[in-house]
């Protein structure tokens, strides 16, 4: 639906960073200590209209959306693909949990996952790095 919120879901995460999956959300990145982290987030959106179709992407931590963070970004050519991307720095709690929320104001526009072709790997909707910079 347009100028809805939903949440990016996720697959495990790598590593052994003490960033998990919520068991039963896995729209909920759970952090395992305290810290200050670096959140580094791309998405790769597109359109089928010829139309402007505006895009929103921001954080929501435990629940509540994180100010001054929002990314929008509107595109204005039919098939048109392009990459946003944005860093943050969040400070946490043991047992906080983060979401990506984005959000359209058209149908046309879609997250777009490219499949691989015969010389190029996929490429995912979107990519989410999390770095621990302070405990």
């Amino acid at each position: 639906a347009v100028n809805t919120a939903y949440a990016i879901q996720y697959d495990a995460p790598s590593g052994n960073s003490g960033i998990t999956l919520d068991g039963t959300d896995p729209t909920k990145i759970v952090f395992a200590e305290a810290g200050e982290y670096l959140i580094l987030f791309s998405a790769q959106i597109s359109s089928t209209s010829s139309s402007t179709v505006k895009f929103y992407f921001w954080p929501r931590l435990n629940g509540t959306d994180a100010p001054n963070n929002t990314i929008v970004y509107s595109l204005h050519q039919n098939d048109a693909t392009v990459v946003v991307s944005r860093s943050a720095k969040f400070d946490v709690s043991a047992g906080d949990y983060l979401q990506i929320m984005w959000a359209v104001d058209s149908t046309s526009g879609y997250l777009d996952a490219s499949a691989a072709t015969a010389f190029s790997p996929a490429a995912p909707a979107t990519t989410l790095h999390i770095t621990r910079m302070h405990g």
